[in-house]
């Protein structure tokens, strides 16, 4: 029997509970070396390395610690008027401790009944969280803020926090590429720019705390929240979570003042659920978890000291992640040395007893996820409060209360969030979605999309072959900016940035073609399909607009309905096909009929089959979900302003049946199937490029070396086409024989390479015990002797290889 089986058959025992260790660089620090007991023996540190931390703790009543580890987002309603003012005399009456935590201050979650929405053009996404402007909400946190530290009696600020997952959720904020886009860049210096840029814009309203990055691994196109991760790949989000962290929280503690602390979300399994529905049961073994799904948040934690964890909503083996010890406490806290605040996701405590019915009640719910180590509630404070009488009637130990209390206030030390409180609302106006974030937002857009098909290379576009073009589509005529998004302050649909990129050199058609939904919202719970008659009628209109021109830009691929986050029984966004959805398909076959060559723009935030289409497209251009500068990007691309530079994150099935089709599966895996294809439509790392180049075989530093030894393997990469461009070269790995299965192969390097048509430069990549370890039967990290198979190319099908001898 596993460790993690061992430990988790008892999770109603208070378990083994450890609290803050190392500090980062320029954080002060003082011996921890007091320690008390729980009821149950289990030791739990009591020294910060803070001093005002460990005075403040040793003041504070029972009401005053619930309040720090307790949070408000719906009951916003009770402190905040319909004008939008806060209310001092109701603060004080609701919540006379004050509060620890405030979630999203920006929107107006919970008093929406009060509130009549905006209408937005159809250019955008349509709002339902009503978000204020940078000034209002700057205003609004100063307001609140000034109260809670004049106020209470301790004056503890309270630590307000927003969602960063591509750039701010914040009413005019700049909307980045969603991740999965971000992580097609293979470019760590673009992401950790993108973050620190979505950092200044939720510092600058007042806000210092952020739930992002997502570094789950996923492995199902099926799920909807797939375009929040970046990707299938161990390394790949490794390296993505990195830049993130650092992006948005810098290289020290306390943060600077443009910075925010960062959470990685969601520990863990979270991108495997059974049945690719979102929160369904991880099905996955304890190597599994070592080897696929805990290197990004090892890495996260270790590389970038991250501030702070959520826990998953999903179960493993039969332990929900908020209810996990070992988990959190035992992997995270000891395994890794993670020394922050475990965050709980929104009301998953209480799913605990609502959903995955493994307490009866919800102050067992509290008590049980805070013994496992989670620290603060979101998003709003009932679980944790229910443990007052516990407490007063000597069923559960205040050194557990103590020590989330502990770990909240640090997190707010690294926030720098005593020092700095308060915002500036004139500079929130003037930095919030400035010319540098655009600019910013642009050159990701431009990076991210994949050219996967390029039929007798009619990319790119030269205007004068064309004097009418028609753009058709759902997608054409909007900009679709995914989840976790709000109104930024300039959007560019695809069919403005032809527009604005021919001028008055073509004439430009447009037709709707199809519609998807009749609601195009990603936080509405009522979303149905078009009915097929009208879309029908619409395609008939599409194509006498196709007959018309001489090619077609199609946008095709899904919106914010489509696929999202399923959070509820009444609000889906999982699916159970990935093909087209509606009636693209007919769209596609109907327009292809005229004989006018299709180029085909692909906007969807999963990982879309286009099997039954690809045969009717000239060109596909696959560019995920782009943000604001959609338009301007696609058009550059497409009229070879820009040349297309990325690659697939993830595997991109034929069928539905051939879940999962990640690329470093197990040498018994992808057998075959009867009467069809078994290998993905898209590889992991393809992506093509209007230029050629052209890689060397790789060679080794050195040809052998010892388990504890490093060497290198280097190409050279060469320009060989006539346009300049970008080359992403990838490394892999594989170890030839060893004590327990390995995958095929392995991502363990790569690099974004700039070149000039005929210029060649060397690549070099580092092969350290990290990238050629693994955990044996023991599951210890070893380095096996033997041979491994040094792997460089240009996807995870197209390599080269050598061999490396380790004895």
């Amino acid at each position: 029997m596993s460790t993690r089986h061992l430990i988790t058959s008892a999770i109603t025992t208070v378990l083994l509970i450890t609290s803050a260790g190392a500090a980062m660089k320029g954080q002060a620090q003082t011996p921890a070396s007091d320690a008390r007991t729980t009821k149950s023996g289990f030791p739990v540190k009591t020294l910060s390395s803070y001093d005002r931390v460990n005075e403040l703790l040793a003041q504070m009543t029972l009401d005053e610690k619930l309040a720090q580890i307790s949070c408000i987002w719906f009951d916003k309603k009770k402190v905040i008027e319909k004008d939008g003012s806060f209310n001092p005399e109701k603060m004080k009456k609701e919540f006379p401790e004050g509060i620890g935590c405030f979630a999203r201050p920006q929107d107006t979650q919970g008093m929406e009944e009060d509130i009549e929405r905006s209408g937005l053009n159809d250019s955008t996404v349509v709002r339902s969280l009503n978000g204020r402007t940078p000034s209002n909400t700057a205003n609004l946190i100063n307001t609140i803020q000034k109260w809670q530290i004049e106020e209470t009696r301790l004056g503890i600020p309270i630590l307000f926090h927003e969602e960063g997952l591509h750039g701010f959720q914040g009413y005019q904020a700049t909307s980045f590429p969603q991740s999965i886009a971000l992580a097609a860049t293979f470019d760590t210096d673009l992401v950790e720019q993108v973050y620190s840029v979505t950092a200044r814009e939720i510092r600058v309203r007042g806000a210092h705390h952020v739930l992002s990055p997502v570094v789950d691994i996923a492995l199902d196109p099926r799920w909807g929240r797939i375009e929040e991760t970046y990707g299938e790949d161990p390394y790949l989000v490794s390296r993505m979570g990195v830049a993130a962290v650092k992006g948005f929280q810098g290289d020290s503690f306390p943060i600077a003042d443009d910075k925010v602390v960062a959470t990685l979300k969601h520990m863990t399994g979270h991108g495997q659920p059974e049945g690719g529905m979102n929160v369904g049961p991880s099905q996955v073994s304890d190597r599994e978890l070592y080897e696929r799904f805990f290197p990004p948040f090892e890495a996260a934690v270790k590389e970038a000291n991250a501030a702070s964890v959520m826990a998953s909503y999903n179960e493993i083996d039969g332990i929900p992640s908020h209810a996990n010890s070992w988990l959190l406490n035992d992997v995270l806290r000891d395994e890794w040395g993670f020394d922050g605040a475990v965050v709980a996701d929104y009301f998953a405590i209480n799913e605990l007893q609502g959903r995955h019915k493994i307490v009866d009640s919800i102050g067992e719910a509290g008590a049980l996820s805070l013994r496992s180590g989670v620290d603060l509630e979101l998003p709003d404070g009932v679980a944790f409060y229910e443990l007052k009488e516990k407490i007063e009637a000597g069923e559960f130990d205040e050194a557990l209360v103590d020590q989330a209390v502990r770990r909240v206030l640090e997190l707010k030390e690294r926030a720098n969030l005593f020092a700095t409180p308060y915002a500036d609302p004139e500079a929130a106006d003037a930095l919030t979605g400035n010319q540098e974030a655009r600019d910013l937002a642009e050159e990701a857009a431009r990076k991210a999309p994949v050219l996967l098909k390029n039929k007798e290379n009619i990319l790119p576009l030269d205007v004068a072959d064309y004097k009418t073009i028609a753009v058709i589509g759902p997608n054409a005529a909007i900009t679709v900016l995914g989840g976790y998004s709000d109104e930024p302050r300039q959007t560019v649909s695809i069919l403005d940035g032809i527009k604005n990129k021919v001028g008055d050199k073509s004439n430009v058609l447009n037709a709707q073609g199809v519609t998807l939904t009749d609601n195009r919202s990603w936080w509405d719970d009522e979303v149905n399909l078009i009915d097929e008659a009208l879309n029908r009628r619409d395609i008939e209109k599409a194509v006498s607009v196709a007959k018309n021109a001489d090619l077609v830009i199609l946008a095709i691929g899904g919106d914010e309905s489509t696929s999202r986050e399923a959070w509820s029984e009444t609000h889906m966004g999982d699916r159970n096909d990935i093909t087209l959805i509606g009636q693209q398909k007919e769209l596609v076959e109907a327009v292809a009929e005229t004989g006018k060559p299709i180029v085909s723009v692909i906007i969807s935030g999963r990982p879309l089959s286009l099997a039954n289409v690809d045969d009717n497209l000239d060109a596909i251009l696959y560019g995920w979900i782009l943000g604001q500068e959609t338009g301007t990007a696609v058009a550059d691309l497409l009229f070879g302003d820009a040349n297309p530079s990325g690659k697939m994150p993830v595997s991109v099935p034929r069928t539905v049946g051939q879940i999962p089709a990640f690329y470093n599966h197990k040498p018994t895996a992808r057998r075959g199937y009867a009467f069809d294809d078994a290998s993905p439509l898209y590889v992991f790392g393809e992506g093509m490029s209007y230029t050629t180049f052209d890689i060397s075989e790789p060679s080794l530093s050195v040809a052998t070396i010892a388990p504890n030894g490093e060497a290198s393997v280097s190409v050279n990469v060469t320009n060989s086409g006539d346009m300049a461009g970008d080359e992403i070269v990838q490394m892999y790995i594989r170890d030839r024989i060893s004590s327990v299965t390995r995958p095929v192969k392995e991502l363990k390097g790569f690099e974004r390479v700039s070149l000039q048509p005929g210029e060649t430069k060397t690549v070099e990549f580092p092969i350290t015990r990290e990238a050629l370890q693994f955990y044996n039967r023991d599951m210890n990290r070893v380095v096996e002797p033997g041979e491994f198979d040094i792997m460089v190319g240009n996807s995870s099908q197209n390599v080269k290889t050598t061999t490396l001898t380790v004895k």
